[in-house]
């Protein structure tokens, strides 16, 4: 087995929501419907294995989806409708699992296609679980705390049948934290007249919540970033990268590959007051604690301040023309597009995605033509859900785990995981996306055959 770097350790101060917005969606020439591209996707992946139509029928669409109305009285007296959502994509390997994120563009389309990718993501680094995922269309940098626990509570309610520890388990998302998590759990032991602890993931580590579950997501992209390095033959201390986004992903994998030795030289994110991205470069690389100290909840960096501490402030999307070696997307999803990946420097030599699907097939084609190591998101960033897992069977069991023993189970699951796709992409000659979802979809293949569904 092989050492883990994950000794304990923390940013003081940068402790903030998971999978925290840090960059709005991409504007772009073309429309992209992230539920289109999931779908072609596994389209592409299910004729190399040659699955039957039936099955492939069965795991093209989600099993289930609800939408619903969320009414809320707000602070100024005047109620206002949010639309709610929650979609069950398979289950077949174990209950649901997925996020739950607010956002004002959130569509019916990006959760079923988030809840596809969690199917595939749970199943590639083989943990019994499936995959869903749901969302609130809402702003919350324009709503008070009351107004959030109210959609919170209101969402709970709407799916408080249909959700639980033995068959969905919801868990952070874009800008939703620990506190939101509470808040559901309150509501949805509040109906169900119990405590449930392992009916959600991501809750404050003293009331259920697991120790290492802020570090997960960040630490797994480079834990796999780790793993292909050494296949490589690059040491870490002889890279640089460029990062997207500043949220809880993007700093915490910043962190442990500066431990390892090394250097990020820019990051990417929204700044509120601009109303616009930048990304924010200084040659000798960047201090994280300093940068943490000018950032705001949602993993916004203070332009000014920034500049004020001698870092050019780029357009948004420079972070993907910086002289690196290595560039981690840590943000939304369609952010490397046909439109822009000919920007990409010739010097990198790999891709770790952070976010989940910030790659479109156009921009695929061409990373894969041009020879650059890509790590998938269902590979790169399920630090997150294994360790969601993780925090599952503590709650059920009422027995928790130290940091060291949780740090370790997780270095060890997504080793074990990037070896198996690394090794079927070097036999079969397949792009590493693809051999990912091969191992994934074969996996929930196999349990929906031996279930007797198809």
């Amino acid at each position: 087995m092989r050492e883990s770097v994950l000794t304990p350790h923390r940013v003081d101060g940068t402790e903030t929501s998971n999978r925290l917005l840090s960059a709005p969606p991409r504007k772009s020439s073309k429309a992209y419907n992230s539920f289109e591209i999931a779908q072609a996707q596994f389209d592409k992946v299910a004729e190399y294995l040659g699955l039957d139509q039936a099955t492939r029928e069965l795991l093209r669409y989600p099993l289930r989806e609800y939408q619903f109305a969320i009414p809320v009285r707000m602070d100024d007296g005047t109620v206002k409708v949010f639309r709610g959502f929650r979609v069950q994509h398979n289950d077949a390997r174990g209950p649901g699992k997925g996020g739950i994120r607010f956002h004002p563009q959130e569509t019916i389309d990006t959760v079923r296609a988030l809840s596809m990718w969690m199917t595939w993501k749970c199943a590639v680094v083989d943990i019994p679980l499936g995959g869903a995922k749901g969302g609130v269309v809402c702003d919350p940098h324009n709503l008070s705390a009351r107004e959030q626990e109210q959609i919170c509570r209101g969402w709970v309610r709407q799916v408080a049948r249909d959700v639980g520890p033995v068959s969905d388990v919801p868990a952070p998302d874009v800008m939703t934290d620990a506190q939101h998590m509470l808040w559901m759990l309150d509501e949805f032991e509040r109906i169900h007249g119990g405590h449930f602890p392992g009916f959600i993931t991501g809750k404050p580590v003293g009331l259920g919540g697991s120790l290492g579950r802020t570090e997960a997501t960040g630490y797994g992209v480079v834990i796999t970033l780790r793993e292909a390095l050494k296949e490589a033959g690059m040491r870490p201390e002889k890279t640089q990268a460029s990062v997207q986004g500043f949220g809880n992903v993007a700093r915490y994998a910043i962190e442990l590959y500066q431990r390892l030795g090394g250097r990020v030289i820019g990051v990417a994110c929204w700044d509120q007051a601009d109303q616009r991205a930048y990304t924010y470069r200084r040659t000798g690389g960047i201090d994280l604690a300093q940068l943490a100290t000018i950032t705001d909840h949602f993993g916004g960096i203070n332009r000014a301040k920034a500049v004020s501490l001698g870092y050019e402030a780029l357009a948004g999307e420079a972070w993907l023309e910086q002289d690196v070696y290595i560039l981690i997307p840590a943000a939304m999803e369609n952010q490397i597009t046909g439109d822009n990946v000919t920007r990409v420097h010739p010097r990198v030599r790999v891709i770790a995605e952070g976010a989940n699907g910030p790659t479109t097939p156009e921009a695929d084609a061409r990373i894969q033509r041009l020879g650059i190591l890509l790590i998938p998101d269902l590979l790169a960033n399920a630090g997150g859900v294994t360790c969601s897992y993780f925090e599952q069977v503590q709650s059920n069991m009422n027995y928790f785990w130290e940091k060291d023993e949780v740090l370790g189970k997780l270095d060890v699951k997504l080793t074990s995981a990037y070896c198996a796709v690394s090794d079927l992409a070097r036999r079969e000659k397949l792009y590493m996306r693809d051999a990912a979802y091969a191992i994934a979809i074969g996996r929930v293949a196999k349990a929906c055959h031996d279930r007797g569904w198809v």
